[in-house]
């Protein structure tokens, strides 16, 4: 997509088309931007198994046509048998399989709260409305996504041994190619159930009792109480203000706070080219600086001890910039974090702005899918830690740290952004090339399509690495070399690596400009 699409009253963009329609019908039938979202992310669950999962966790930022803006956190905690000694008897923390499904999925809790707002203000329609695509999609059938074929994992061995893995996501018992017809019954009897007996069955009615039963056969440590326990949490946001904008993000346990330090600490470096090697180095310099703060500081909400608002103060980014060589890269002591995501956006006639993301962590998160109710469960457990004097230590009830974070921006001209981007510890990263690009004065289009690097330890690797797309720039990276960075130039198949990023921005006329990234198999749509 080389041109924003622009709409005159709504839209929406999500990494699948089919993601996409689901939630423009909702628009056309006069549901709002919350609505949507939710009808997208139940269709993305179906269509998009290797990103994310309604066994999975949520996080929203939605700002309302007054002006509020509000978060939520749909994210999960550890179960009542994750204990470290359980763990330490079986030798660590597993990738994958049933012990690596140790936390509560959030997803379908963020997705209630959030149609209570919808609800109060003016949502109408009825949840079978929205869930309507993503049953049909899973009792019908759906063509294997290309980006799906191309994102197979390197520990296919341990994933593929998972109980019930190969007879959910196989292919005549191979891993699955694009255009291949797959459903998923169970996964579409459990949404038609949910319509029928409200979200919260998820946790406390059938729904709740068969993923119970599957859990302990299968041996997680998460138990029906434990489900009964959850109740996804509205949050204050974070924020901070740039020339350009009021920037939001997620509080912890999410990684908001590096996304907004990054762009922070960047505008203090008065870089004015984003073509430039100066912008290519700053942004990997700034992400180097955010990451040293968001290890120490983003962990459970409720153990958490930074004063957030004095390191997002100007005086703080300023002093944190002044630490950057802009001739030469900084050592890095410290190994980044591998995930698998979805970001979705959307905007409706009122203004209302939602950004919203879904995950599973790894690439089929666990690989547990449960048989009687076809969820997916997460990995994302596998970020604490079993040293008990960690910040990120492993506890019943605890949140494990999250690389999700939605991001919005508001302009001083009055538009609204919702903004984002999948990829792990690339999150951040990319959220930030995209954004210095759009305040630069470039489409979204443009801003979101451009070659992007990614700075960090990639799984599998033993370096601390710049990476950089096929299409980078050989000038750029050889000036960057020259700086001290290391660059590792990708294949042109490992586009997935660079996130799938998109944006929404609603101008003061009402118009809705809209893209998303041409690396995945999204779409921007409206009305």
């Amino acid at each position: 997509m080389s041109d924003d699409a622009i709409f005159a009253h709504a839209a929406v963009a999500a990494p699948h088309s089919l993601a996409a329609a689901a939630g423009r019908d909702i628009l056309i039938q006069g549901g709002n931007a919350v609505e949507a979202m939710v009808a997208m992310a139940a269709s993305i669950a179906v269509v998009y198994p290797h990103m994310n999962a309604i066994g999975g966790d949520g996080f929203w930022i939605i700002r309302d046509p007054k002006g509020k803006v509000r978060a939520i956190e749909a994210c999960g905690f550890a179960g009542e048998k994750a204990t470290v000694a359980a763990y330490e008897a079986i030798g660590g923390l597993p990738t994958r399989g049933a012990m690596a499904a140790l936390t509560v999925p959030g997803a379908i809790g963020g997705w209630k709260i959030a149609l209570e707002l919808a609800a109060a203000l003016g949502g109408r329609l009825p949840l079978g409305d929205l869930m309507a695509r993503a049953i049909s999609q899973a009792r019908e059938g759906v063509a294997v996504s290309p980006s799906e074929q191309r994102s197979q994992p390197r520990d296919g061995g341990t994933l593929y041994d998972v109980p019930n893995f190969r007879a959910t996501y196989f292919q005549d018992g191979e891993p699955p190619k694009a255009g291949a017809l797959r459903k998923q019954p169970r996964l579409g009897d459990t949404l038609a159930h949910l319509v029928h007996a409200g979200l919260d069955d998820f946790y406390r009615g059938d729904i709740a009792r068969e993923i119970a039963v599957d859990l302990e056969a299968a041996g997680s440590p998460v138990t029906r109480a434990d489900l009964k326990a959850y109740e996804a949490r509205w949050r204050e946001p974070l924020s901070i203000k740039t020339r350009a904008a009021t920037l939001y993000n997620t509080p912890v346990p999410t990684q908001g706070l590096a996304s907004l330090l990054i762009l922070g600490i960047y505008e203090h470096l008065n870089v004015r080219d984003v073509e430039g090697v100066e912008h290519a180095h700053a942004m990997i310099e700034t992400f180097k600086r955010a990451f040293v703060h968001r290890d120490r500081a983003c962990v459970d909400f409720e153990l958490a001890t930074t004063d957030f608002e004095r390191l997002l103060a100007p005086a703080s980014l300023a002093a944190e910039a002044a630490h950057i060589d802009m001739s030469r890269a900084a050592p890095w002591p410290l190994p980044p974090e591998q995930g698998d995501t979805i970001w979705m956006g959307a905007i409706d006639k009122d203004g209302l702005a939602v950004s919203y993301i879904q995950s599973v962590y790894w690439e089929y998160g666990s690989g547990l899918n449960l048989p009687k109710t076809g969820v997916l469960m997460q990995n994302r457990g596998i970020a604490f830690s079993l040293d008990p004097a960690s910040p990120r230590a492993l506890k019943p009830g605890r949140r494990p740290f999250h690389t999700l974070n939605p991001a919005l921006a508001v302009f001083a001209d009055g538009r609204v952004m919702p903004y984002g981007a999948m990829g792990g510890d690339g999150q951040p990263q990319f959220q930030a090339q995209v954004f210095s690009r759009i305040a630069a004065g470039q489409s979204l289009a443009k801003a979101v399509a451009a070659p992007r690097l990614l700075w960090g330890r990639t799984w599998g690797a033993d370096s601390v690495t710049v990476k950089v797309e096929a299409a980078f720039d050989d000038a750029l990276a050889a000036g960057l070399s020259r700086r001290g960075h290391e660059i590792e130039r990708m294949a042109a198949d490992r586009q997935d690596s660079f996130g799938h990023a998109g944006a929404l921005r609603r101008g003061r006329n009402g118009e809705i400009e809209a893209t998303h990234d041409p690396r995945s198999d999204g779409e921007a749509l409206g009305v």
